[in-house]
C-alpha cells in the first residue's frame, strides 16, 4: 500500500514497486498543500473514479491503479477493494482529483487540516 507522508508545504505518495507497475508509472506523487482543495474521505471509493482508464491496471472492485481520464482532465488512482479511501481534489498540477484507499483516512485529514505553527492563527498564536 502506498505510503503517505504529510509536510507542511506537500503531501508525498511512495508508490510501493508494485503500484508503480500497474499503474505504468516510475515516480511517486508529490501535491503541494496549497492546490489541495479538498479532502473526503468516503467509504465506497469505486463511485469517485470517473472516465475512462488511461493508462494503469483495473479489475473492476478488486483493484484499479493508475490514471482515468475524463472530459476536464486526468485522475490518479489507488483503489483496493472496499476500503476505505480519501478523496483529494486538486486545484493545480498533473491530476484533477487522487483517490487513495488507505487505512489511514481519519489520520491523514486530521493532519492536512492541521495549521503550520508559523502560520497566523496556527496554534503557536496568541
Amino acid at each position: 500500500m502506498a505510503k503517505l507522508r504529510v509536510h507542511s508545504d506537500r503531501v508525498e505518495v511512495h508508490l510501493t514497486a508494485a503500484e508503480k507497475s500497474l499503474s505504468l508509472r516510475a515516480d511517486d506523487l508529490v501535491v503541494q498543500r496549497d492546490d489541495i482543495r479538498s479532502a473526503t474521505i468516503t467509504d465506497d471509493p469505486w463511485i469517485w473514479i470517473r472516465g475512462i482508464r488511461r493508462r494503469g491496471t483495473e479489475i473492476p472492485l478488486v483493484v484499479a491503479v493508475g490514471v482515468w481520464k475524463y472530459h476536464g482532465g486526468s485522475d490518479f488512482v489507488i483503489v483496493k477493494g472496499k476500503r476505505q479511501a480519501v478523496v483529494l481534489e486538486l486545484a493545480d498540477g498533473e491530476f484533477a482529483r487522487i483517490i487513495l484507499s488507505t487505512n489511514h483516512a481519519a489520520e491523514l485529514i486530521d493532519r492536512l487540516r492541521l495549521t503550520p505553527l508559523d502560520e497566523p492563527g496556527g496554534p503557536a498564536a496568541s
